[in-house]
């Protein structure tokens, strides 16, 4: 059996949050759909780009927002295509949005929401996998959001935050290596704290409302469409190669292929354990302190040599 389905079965309220930013928390709602026909209580949230000040929703405390179908349309708001998608499907379930900050205010918020809805699992969710990242890889991808989620979480409930990363190659774009991210997967094997793997299919419920969530995103924002979101619905449909959907790859090769539907799965504390920066993350109060606290060890460390998968 698969550890990570394990944890979800034994849950019965579940909260469900982009770890990396963006349209990250958009790889969660396979995993939403699939809790709610179980019966569990979900709750989305999501570290956003949007400016939430400006969104005119309800402020939960310093860092965060509950984001409702009600509040400002701005120029890049995945939370509230969101609630408007499930609202137009029924489905019941809050969605808030954490501003970008340190990793104690939002240690905070992740505890204040855990509280209000008595949560017993979180569910950090990334699209691609740069949040698998120990600090001494050749390309660190765009981590600073993934470890300040990870800490955060952890720091707020512990063991009870689990990871799960969708969208495997997805960050060659951004110059990680993924042959540094199976080594640090085998190092997480080692020591226990992976917890499985398991794919999308096309043509289930979980894969066919994320396919809907993106096309929807899709029609609400055509002028900056998700990379992420968009490279794993096509692998989803039996793309491959350099596919491309967006000119924002435009003058990349991609290469689209069937490991962008798969999950991994990871106990959050065990990424924390091997991440070399993290324990200079946790008593940061603000998110420039988060990207500086990374800069200072990425100095100190010899980074791994980049090495190709050789298959």
């Amino acid at each position: 059996m698969i550890p990570f389905l394990d944890r979800l079965h034994a849950a019965q309220r579940v909260l469900i949050a982009g770890c990396g930013g963006g349209f990250d928390v958009f790889a969660g709602l396979p995993l939403g759909i699939y809790m709610a026909a179980r019966k569990s209580s979900v709750v989305y949230a999501n570290l956003s780009f949007t400016n939430l000040p400006q969104c005119g929703g309800a402020r939960i405390d310093p860092t965060t927002w509950l984001i409702t179908t009600a509040v400002n349309d701005l120029s890049y708001f995945p939370e509230k295509y969101l609630a408007e998608w499930l609202l137009a499907r029924g489905i019941e379930a809050p969605v808030y949005a954490f501003a970008k900050t340190g990793v104690l205010q939002l240690s905070a918020a992740y505890g204040e929401l855990i509280k209000r809805h008595e949560i017993d699992l979180v569910v950090l969710v990334d699209g691609g996998t740069d949040s698998v990242i120990f600090g001494d890889e050749p390309g660190l991808g765009t981590v600073s959001e993934d470890a300040l989620s990870i800490v955060a979480a952890c720091q707020a409930a512990g063991t009870k935050t689990v990871l799960a990363c969708l969208g495997f190659g997805i960050d060659h774009f951004h110059g990680v290596s993924h042959f540094a991210y199976l080594e640090n997967v085998a190092s997480l094997i080692q020591s226990g704290g992976f917890l499985g793997g398991f794919s999308l299919v096309k043509g289930t419920v979980e894969a066919d409302a994320f396919l809907d969530l993106v096309n929807y995103a899709n029609q609400r924002q055509p002028e900056r469409l998700s990379i992420v979101c968009n490279s794993v619905a096509s692998a989803l449909r039996g793309k491959f190669g350099n596919h491309q959907t967006t000119d924002r790859t435009g003058g990349s090769e991609l290469f689209i292929n069937p490991l962008m539907i798969q999950y991994w799965a990871f106990e959050a504390q065990s990424v924390v354990e091997h991440m070399q920066f993290s324990e200079a993350l946790k008593q940061t109060p603000s998110f420039d302190g988060v990207c500086l606290a990374i800069e200072k060890q990425r100095r100190l460390v010899r980074a791994r040599p980049r090495k190709p998968i050789p298959l």
